[in-house]
């Protein structure tokens, strides 16, 4: 599995499909094989590259807070060791406001961007959740680490299907056998990024199409914080669905899919 020298740390990825580079941000806790639901899609069409973010998985997780500027200049020089001038960007949560910062710090590295569950700043509800997410993950298995986060990001008609009730449950199954679980200071280094992230007054600087979609119900990341930063960037294209929450891309995979991919397509 390939990994590179980026910003000061070893930093690993994944690669699916060929064509214009697509370089997939993922959020809080999870590693860049979580995009592999999308990036069979998207591969069709695109270079997916699907990194560990600082923090979590094969990538290096040094201790102290990060920043989103800090993560966004690891992408940054991501993409120069690959020799990738610009490229396409999604990011889900976290890897929102990573692109956010992408887009503020290096505007020529993005093309166009899909902002994924995202917020221009947090408030006081929202960092009561990032500090009990690491008052969790201190205290729980992994097991039951992955089920609080569920809980988060996942909505009530989720929950109600059997099947989907059923993965649910496999999940926290695969969190107790993960060879490579994310330890306590790489989450409080990334929920540090997250609480510290601030690009309210920025946001209007951007001059790439940017698409913000999320779900309605989503009660991680409230509806408003998207709207927030969909309001700010200018001519900002917009979707949200219906009885879906943080993970609405998982809960509609399929609308999904077609939906981004359509966009990035014309973008």
């Amino acid at each position: 599995m390939p990994t590179v020298t980026a910003n000061g740390i070893q930093m690993h990825y994944q690669e699916s499909g060929s064509g214009e580079p697509l370089i997939c941000i993922m959020g809080i806790t999870a590693p860049g094989a979580v995009w592999e639901a999308h990036a069979e899609e998207w591969s069709k069409h695109f270079r997916c590259i699907m990194p560990d973010n600082r923090g979590v998985g094969l990538t290096d997780k040094p201790a102290g807070a990060y920043t989103s500027e800090m993560m966004a200049d690891d992408y940054a020089a991501l993409m120069d060791e690959l020799g990738i001038e610009s490229a396409r960007v999604v990011g889900c949560s976290m890897g929102s406001i990573i692109a956010q910062q992408l887009m503020l710090r290096h505007p020529k590295k993005v093309k166009s961007a899909v902002l994924m569950c995202t917020w221009a700043r947090t408030d006081n509800y929202a960092n009561g959740i990032f500090q009990h997410m690491q008052t969790c993950k201190a205290r729980f298995t992994p097991g039951e680490f992955m089920h609080y986060i569920q809980t988060l990001i996942f909505a009530k008609p989720f929950w109600d299907n059997a099947d989907c009730f059923a993965s649910l449950a496999e999940g926290q199954d695969a969190a107790d056998t993960d060879p490579t679980p994310q330890p306590l200071h790489g989450l409080q280094g990334q929920a540090a990024a997250c609480t510290s992230h601030n690009t309210l007054e920025d946001l209007p600087k951007i001059q790439v199409p940017c698409y913000v979609t999320g779900g309605i119900d989503d009660i991680f990341t409230p509806l408003w914080m998207a709207n927030e930063v969909a309001n700010a960037i200018p001519n900002c294209d917009t979707y949200f669905y219906d009885n879906a929450g943080h993970a609405f891309h998982f809960e509609n995979v399929e609308t999904f899919n077609a939906k981004t991919t359509e966009w990035l397509l014309a973008n």
